[in-house]
């Protein structure tokens, strides 16, 4: 019993993990295209 128990808490640690990097990339992506999207609206109003 405490074997299963270890092990589904590793497991779900491990997808937790992965999770977060996935979201923090996702948030780079987001940014990055907010930043493509501010610059040409400033080279269209120049």
């Amino acid at each position: 019993m405490r074997k299963s128990i270890m092990i589904t808490a590793i497991i779900t640690a491990a997808i937790g993990l992965s999770a977060c990097n996935t979201v923090a990339g996702a948030g780079k992506d987001v940014s990055s295209a907010g930043k493509a999207v501010t610059k040409t609206a400033n080279d269209v109003k120049n």
